[in-house]
């Protein structure tokens, strides 16, 4: 690897991400991980609940009509009609209410929520193993037994 890096402000080299080159062995670990995650009870509840949302009459109506409301309000905006903003923006928030109550989207959510938490726990995992690691190494630094 040629050394492409330039010295920050602070004396240290200092690379740009598009110069750094990734571990092969890093990457597959990285990899291997994404499909233990994708194959995860997590994910494939959220694909489950995904699919019912999709073929869901009654959700694919109110998500169409809000979209709808969403653009008159974009709209209206332009003109600078309160009067209808506050309307359109009431009406939206009825729809979005309504989509909310549907114990099929409350289940989506839960589903999206899950798997957030399944990704934050593993960042927070890796995150501090990497930590306790430089911090370990970094603190035990002795010099040569050959110096003095």
């Amino acid at each position: 690897m040629t050394d492409k890096g330039h010295m920050n402000k602070y004396g240290m080299m200092s690379y740009d991400t598009k110069e750094l080159i990734i571990r092969e062995d890093i990457m597959a670990k990285a990899q291997e991980l994404a499909q233990l995650i994708s194959s995860s009870e997590e994910v494939q509840q959220f694909q489950k609940a995904e699919e019912k949302i999709r073929e869901h009459e009654r959700i694919q109506g109110l998500i169409k009509t809000i979209k709808k409301k969403q653009k008159e309000l974009v709209a209206f905006e332009s003109f600078q009609n309160k009067e209808m903003i506050m309307k359109i923006e009431k009406e939206v928030s009825d729809l979005q209410d309504e989509i909310d109550g549907i114990p099929l989207v409350v289940e989506f959510q839960q589903s999206q929520s899950d798997i957030n938490y399944l990704l934050q726990l593993v960042i927070s995992v890796l995150r501090d193993t990497v930590s306790q690691k430089v911090n370990v190494e970094a603190g035990t630094d002795s010099p040569p037994s050959d110096c003095g």
